[in-house]
């Protein structure tokens, strides 16, 4: 795994991605910058769970609450001067914050 995160200007987001060895995202934080308001913590697990055991309506919820989880592979963020390898901890630590927030009991 590998843990960075970008700052996408267009929005003013800090996004954070684990990410795997396939170059997918695996959990993905996006965080205003002004505040750190969390605005997305998704987890490809349960994108999988709810493609495979759910309808739509449950998807979308899902995305309304946790947000959408990136699309496409994440293999060239190196080459993305806005993008920082971080560690395993800091993702860690802004994953909790961020699910917590989103999930209500932060």
């Amino acid at each position: 795994m590998t843990w960075f995160r970008s700052f996408f200007d267009e929005d003013n987001v800090w996004q954070y991605f684990e990410v795997g060895d396939d170059g997918w995202a695996k959990r993905q934080v996006d965080l205003r910058a002004d505040d750190a308001q969390a605005l997305t913590a998704a987890t490809l697990d349960e994108v999988l769970h709810l493609r495979d055991h759910a309808d739509l309506a449950a998807m979308q919820r899902y995305e309304r609450q946790f947000g959408v989880l990136a699309e496409a592979s994440l293999d060239g963020w190196r080459d993305d001067p806005r993008a920082e390898e971080i560690t395993q901890t800091e993702f860690e630590e802004v994953w909790t914050a961020a699910r917590s927030a989103l999930s209500g009991s932060g």
